[in-house]
């Protein structure tokens, strides 16, 4: 299982998605690497400012990324890709390498007109990888805002799919992150934590159904 997170617009949260992300999986008992294909490198930031973490951080942040991505994810049990803003190339290979495209959009216009290029460069990939699956999740929403509630609107327009899993702005993940600290680790975080788990979840349940369908078809196939 492969999942990346990508949008051409920094700052919707794709790090603070895939870093707590890989937590809750490893949480679960799972092998879990985390890619930072980002030049900014603020996954491999964050790794740095602890002794240990719960899974295993490495830094790809190249236009080639893809076949040695595929090769290392051989080794664990789920693969998390925390992808660039503003690198075609880099954001077209870590597309390739995945399984499911996860694309956090905030509430502003300006993050769904970014998603746009990442859209195009998934469809592109789909022609070649027909079994790739993405889509939007709302990121950093705030409560009780009328474009919180009209992102979805908007992202709806792209013809991808949305989850129903939505992330709010909320300052425990800029304080964990910053202290080096998942969200499962810091105090106050909870309903944070709680966000991320539904997430998660319904991202691993995309990708398994996804998995169950390619398995039936070739087994009719065969027959």
């Amino acid at each position: 299982m492969i999942i990346a997170f990508l949008n051409q617009k920094g700052g919707v949260g794709k790090t603070t998605l895939a870093i707590n992300v890989a937590a809750r999986l490893a949480g679960l008992g799972h092998r879990v690497l985390l890619i930072d294909a980002d030049k900014q490198a603020s996954a491999t930031t964050w790794a740095s400012l602890r002794d240990d973490a719960p899974f295993q951080v490495v830094s790809m942040a190249r236009p080639n990324m893809a076949r040695d991505a595929l090769k290392m994810a051989e080794s664990y049990t789920h693969t998390i890709i925390d992808g660039p803003p503003h690198a075609e190339e880099i954001a077209r290979s870590c597309i390739v390498a995945s399984d499911f495209v996860v694309l956090p959009i905030e509430p502003s216009g300006l993050s769904t007109w970014a998603s746009d290029l990442t859209v195009r460069q998934v469809r592109e990939a789909q022609d070649l990888k027909p079994s790739l699956k993405c889509g939007f999740v709302v990121s950093r929403k705030i409560r009780k805002t009328v474009i919180g509630r009209d992102i979805r609107k908007m992202a709806g327009e792209a013809g991808i799919p949305i989850l129903k899993s939505e992330i709010e702005q909320r300052v425990g993940f800029a304080e964990s992150l910053t202290m080096g600290r998942t969200i499962y680790e810091w105090a106050g975080g909870k309903a944070a934590a709680a966000e991320i788990s539904q997430l998660t979840d319904e991202i691993a349940r995309h990708v398994e159904e996804n998995i169950h369908g390619r398995a039936k078809t070739k087994a009719t196939v065969k027959r």
